[in-house]
């Protein structure tokens, strides 16, 4: 309830896979909806795995669904690597993505997948344009 009732509160949380995945799901909507929400898998003995939230599955093979979340994965991907390589171009990419998604997203109509106001394409050729730009 605390999540949801203040979740600015929140930076990072740590559970198992299956409250993990409600947890997502929820913090997804508090966001937007399910295509603005991207999650991290952390390992830190091995092999991370970062992940956009899935949208409706009717969704996907429509251009309609929302891309923020698969570009914020690698966002998060790409400075988690350059952080634990000290590769500071790679955190500096993820940082500049991560600017590109925040300078594109007042752009749209709403952050529900299909209510956009671009299609999955466009919204992505936004956040490159805005990437290239910065």
């Amino acid at each position: 309830m605390w999540f949801v009732k203040n979740p600015e509160y929140y930076d990072v949380l740590v559970t198992d896979n299956i409250f993990g995945d409600i947890i997502t799901d929820l913090a997804a909507i508090i966001q937007g909806g399910l295509g603005v929400a991207a999650g991290g898998n952390l390992n830190p003995k091995g092999v991370s795995m970062y992940e956009p939230m899935a949208g409706p599955p009717q969704v996907h093979r429509q251009e309609r669904n929302q891309s923020i979340a698969a570009i914020a994965a690698m966002a998060m991907l790409l400075r988690e690597t350059g952080s634990h390589s000290n590769d500071a171009q790679l955190t500096e990419a993820g940082n500049r993505v991560e600017a590109a998604i925040m300078a594109v997203t007042p752009m749209m109509k709403s952050q529900a997948a299909g209510q956009m106001g671009y299609s999955t394409t466009q919204v992505g050729d936004l956040v490159a344009r805005a990437v290239r730009q910065s």
